[in-house]
């Protein structure tokens, strides 16, 4: 890897995400050697993906070089690698560019989508987490769309303009949004021989509302601007397969669609070395305490989506979203410092600064602690 050897503590950060750039931020300029470690060369805002599967945004606006964010941090070292294992007892990590040992190894690996075993689903629909998912999405949109202009079957071309996205949180709703603006106002220009009324959008969710992580005033307007948008929202339906044409139910309701998104659930990216059952909990998240060390180690710690911090509040795991990232990413680095200079750590604490979901243009629904607000106001915000 051509890192050269120091006498600072070396601290390796695997993931170039919220959590790890945000720790890395933190280190910068301290007496530690920092080594950063990603398969992309540059930081995603995966919120804004939606939009650059919608065309309402272009990949640039949402990648940022890594190079470019830590590129005046002395003692600091990005290498763009795939890490395949990590080595616990020799304090070690192994990836497609050499070996590397560390003193202290935090994993900020994020989160991939989960399709709970459906290899069928999994195979025949779009995902949307990564900035090259996003541009085979809106590629596929245009595709449908230019396919539905030439075919005279009325089927296929219904087929073709029918959208279902599976997962009603801040994505799936999101993305509905966005997808019944361009159904109303840019097909109807771009595409005057098609009518482009006859797209159908569909939102389905397994449980009894959307955006579930937010209040309930929030859930039913957001359901409100949706349908007055034209969204078919679904609630208590369970999508059970989907073959590239029908979309299968655990009812009796059926989709004919030549797009499926899934935007059903993530989890946890784990890596070799500590994805055994000793170390994982549910989602595929790893169990660490409140100073975000690994289940079993004082030198490894895991921060962002990846951890699983059990609390009173959050039994199941902190939310997988940037928020709790960041702040761990912050919390660790002053841990870290103070490890090295032999002073006890300070725990964790979450600090909810409030839930937002956009949805179609000039309407949102905001949450903060005391004050929950919909509408203009809150797209604004």
């Amino acid at each position: 890897m051509n890192i050269p050897q120091t006498s600072f503590p070396r601290i390796v950060i695997i993931g170039g995400g919220f959590a790890g750039i945000s720790l890395a931020k933190k280190l910068a300029k301290q007496e530690v050697q920092v080594v950063l470690l990603d398969k992309h060369n540059y930081h995603t805002f995966q919120p804004l993906l939606y939009q650059v599967s919608t065309g309402g945004l272009e990949p640039d606006s949402i990648a940022y070089p890594i190079r470019k964010i830590v590129k005046n941090f002395p003692n600091f070292f990005f290498r763009l690698a795939n890490v395949g294992g990590i080595d616990t007892e020799k304090k070690k990590i192994s990836s497609d560019i050499g070996e590397l040992k560390f003193d202290y190894l935090v994993l900020a690996t994020g989160s991939e989508t989960n399709f709970f075993g459906n290899t069928e689903i999994e195979r025949h629909s779009m995902a949307m987490k990564t900035i090259p998912q996003s541009l085979n999405l809106r590629s596929l949109i245009l595709e449908n769309f230019e396919e539905a202009l030439l075919t005279s079957d009325l089927h296929e071309r219904n087929a073709l303009m029918n959208f279902v996205i599976v997962g009603a949180g801040p994505t799936g709703v999101e993305l509905a949004g966005a997808l019944a603006e361009i159904k109303k106002g840019i097909l109807p220009k771009d595409y005057p021989d098609l009518d482009t009324r006859l797209a159908q959008i569909n939102l389905i969710q397994s449980g009894d509302r959307i955006l579930k992580e937010m209040s309930e005033v929030a859930s039913r307007k957001a359901e409100d601007f949706l349908e007055k948008l034209g969204v078919n929202v679904w609630k208590n339906v369970r999508v059970t397969g989907y073959d590239g044409k029908t979309v299968t139910t655990t009812s009796d309701l059926t989709f004919e669609a030549a797009t499926l998104i899934w935007a059903a659930g993530v989890k946890g990216t784990t890596v070799k070395g500590l994805d055994s059952k000793d170390y994982v909990a549910s989602g595929n998240r790893l169990l660490v305490n409140e100073f975000n060390q690994v289940k079993g180690f004082d030198s490894i710690f895991a921060i962002g989506d990846i951890a699983c911090m059990l609390t009173e509040e959050f039994p199941k795991g902190l939310p997988m979203m940037a928020q709790p990232a960041i702040q761990q990413g912050e919390q660790l680095g002053d841990n870290l410092l103070r490890m090295v200079e032999s002073k006890p750590m300070k725990p964790f604490k979450y600090k909810d600064k409030g839930s937002m979901a956009t949805i179609g243009r000039n309407k949102a629904v905001v949450d903060l602690k005391h004050w929950k607000f919909q509408g203009v106001f809150a797209w604004f915000v």
